[in-house]
């Protein structure tokens, strides 16, 4: 190994060793200093190493939670970015930690969680062995720009990574572009049904064909642009599954039941999180695990036991009511989180945390996008609708316009003040905070109650 190499490495794990005492997790930092002392580091500390790598707009860190389970459960000897750090630094640091001081990595496997934009670069220097795409919607318009740029970002990325088995979206007309001209063997997933009885009204991210600008029709539309799409002009149509979801048993507010064929072998499946899009990160991670070589039994099996992400459907006991946290960032997880709490039961109380921070995207418009009213018309199932962040205002005037009753919509900006209001009494809560949100959120949470740090 080089001396460089070594020598990043030693500085990258001393940074990032410091950075954990201080605790704040050292996820970014050490890489960048790394990256400036060996261009190619990453290069050199993936050598040899199996990669997974899982990107796309919605699901990332939930579907990488899914694999990592089935990983653990069939004796692979793996690490992964499970800080949540996507982007090339917070990757090079996940690297260097689980290399030795002379650069070599110990693990045969490696599962990353990739940004879609960061992944152009990234696969410049990973052997990835799968990559699963899943999904394509317009997300941080100040960052990713037009939906096509974040599209052909990954189009990009996938030339540097031949070898590589794609496990893409069958559902999404974006993602499934991605299969044209190119020597790729690919591994399709999707879901064979409807999700919902009743889904929250959205706008198309993708309504004209990707080809000939008609536009699509639908045997069926499982959440956003979604489903069964054909294009009644060029004949560009979804693909048939090899990984799908032939049927939906029971979509509760905790987990869902679904029948799952991998490849022709049909198994029911238990999902440990609520939520359609959950469902379909559960078919991505099947299919990675048939990818990699894991028995059907066992990635069944790890679908109903592993834990969940930070921030995404994590659940708090504050004061004397629980708490779910639901992270959003775009119109279309947003939906998703709607539709979730709308075919619930019983009452609860709302609280919407949104910021315009870099990491959340500073043009906060998309809310006008997001289907508030289905909520609005069920408000008399809420006792209490909080709202905090840095542009409270902004989603107090959203969902004023959405139809909630303007004197129940309670700004608090003090997160201190938000969380004591949520534990004031036994009704359960489903907090809904942007990305840096989530972090300051869940530091305040940590004042009050045991829970893992975001990079544990």
């Amino acid at each position: 190994m080089k001396l460089k190499t070594r020598l990043a490495v030693a500085v990258c794990k001393a940074s990032g060793a410091a950075l954990r005492k201080l605790g704040r997790g050292g996820t970014n930092l050490p890489g960048k200093l790394a990256l400036r002392i060996d261009k190619n580091i990453l290069g050199e500390l993936s050598r040899g190493v199996k990669v997974t790598v899982v990107t796309g707009t919605n699901g990332k860190t939930t579907t990488s939670r899914m694999i990592e389970q089935a990983f653990a459960d069939a004796g692979l000897k793996y690490f992964s970015n499970k800080s949540g750090a996507n982007l090339l630094t917070g990757i090079i640091a996940v690297f260097a930690q689980h290399s030795t001081l002379s650069g070599k990595c110990p693990y045969t496997h490696a599962l990353i969680e990739c940004d879609e934009a960061a992944f152009r670069k990234t696969s410049e220097f990973l052997p990835v062995e799968c990559l699963v795409v899943n999904n394509v919607f317009r997300d941080q318009l100040d960052r990713y720009g037009e939906i096509t740029h974040t599209l052909n970002a990954i189009r990009e990325g996938i030339t540097h990574v031949p070898d590589a088995t794609l496990c893409l979206n069958a559902d999404c007309s974006l993602t499934a572009s991605l299969a044209e001209k190119i020597p790729n063997k690919v591994l399709w997933f999707g879901v064979n049904v409807p999700i919902y009885e009743n889904a929250a009204h959205e706008l198309s991210d993708a309504p004209y064909c990707i080809h000939c600008k008609t536009e699509y029709q639908y045997d069926y539309i499982t959440y956003g642009h979604l489903g069964g799409f054909h294009c009644p002009k060029c004949g560009y149509h979804r693909h048939e599954p090899d990984v799908a979801v032939t049927k939906i048993l029971s979509a509760g507010a905790d987990s869902s039941d679904i029948e799952l064929s991998i490849c022709g072998h049909m198994h029911e499946v238990h999902v440990n999180l609520p939520g359609g899009y959950n469902i379909y990160n559960a078919a991505a991670a099947a299919a990675v695990s048939h990818v990699v070589g894991i028995d059907e039994e066992t990635a069944v099996s790890a679908l109903g036991q592993f834990e969940c992400g930070f921030g995404r459907a994590e659940q708090f006991t504050l004061g004397k009511a629980q708490a779910r946290m639901m992270l959003v960032k775009n119109p279309a997880g947003f939906n998703q989180v709607i539709n979730l709490i709308a075919h619930d039961k019983g009452t609860c109380k709302l609280a919407f945390l949104l910021n315009d921070r870099f990491a959340d995207g500073t043009d906060i418009s998309w809310i006008w996008d997001v289907d508030f009213e289905a909520l609005a018309e069920q408000e008399a199932r809420f006792t209490r609708i909080l709202v905090s962040g840095v542009r409270a205002d902004d989603m107090a005037l959203r969902l004023k316009y959405a139809g909630f009753t303007t004197d129940r919509i309670e700004v608090i900006r003090e997160y201190d003040a938000l969380l004591e209001q949520v534990g004031a009494d036994e009704t359960p809560a489903f907090l809904m905070p942007t990305y840096t949100a989530m972090f300051d959120l869940r530091g305040e949470i940590a004042k009050h109650t045991d829970v893992k740090a975001f990079y544990e």
